[in-house]
């Protein structure tokens, strides 16, 4: 626990220190920054949830990148990643369905987080929209998951 606390005091510090220089952060730099940050996450917590400070400070650097080049491709496929990985799914949902030309772990990563949705909104009694989830989902990858959802609409 001590060691989490430190990290995030170092995490806070530095997000801190930067806001006070006012120091102009590339695109580039802020990717390299939520790769640092997953690590880091990765070896302090147990699991993988934005509320997590490393975690969202991973994904608000890969946001920050993403946002500041739209165009490249390995920054919105990481910030994808980065929303499978801290399951959340709407997000992820989202990043994915603006992609093309997903890799086949991509499509997996995808079809997860599309299944995960159509879970919920199943749970809540929306067939509609579980419906709609698990089509997409099947269009990215084929899960058992997303046939078990599928027989009980």
């Amino acid at each position: 626990m001590k060691k989490i606390l430190m990290l995030t005091a170092l995490v806070m510090g530095a997000a801190s220190a930067q806001a006070q220089e006012g120091a102009a952060t590339s695109a580039a730099e802020l990717y390299s920054q939520a790769q640092e940050y997953a690590v880091q996450a990765d070896v302090a917590y147990p699991q993988a949830f934005y509320d997590r400070t490393l975690w969202k400070a991973s994904v608000n650097s890969a946001y920050a990148a993403a946002q500041m080049e739209p165009g490249n491709r390995d920054y919105q496929a990481y910030l994808a990643q980065l929303y499978t990985k801290t399951q959340w799914w709407i997000n992820a949902y989202n990043a994915w369905s603006e992609m093309d030309n997903l890799s086949a772990t991509e499509r997996q990563w995808a079809s997860l987080s599309a299944a995960k949705l159509a879970y919920l909104a199943l749970q809540r009694g929306d067939r509609a929209a579980a419906s709609a989830y698990v089509t997409q989902g099947m269009a990215w990858a084929d899960s058992d998951s997303l046939r078990a959802i599928r027989s009980r609409l």
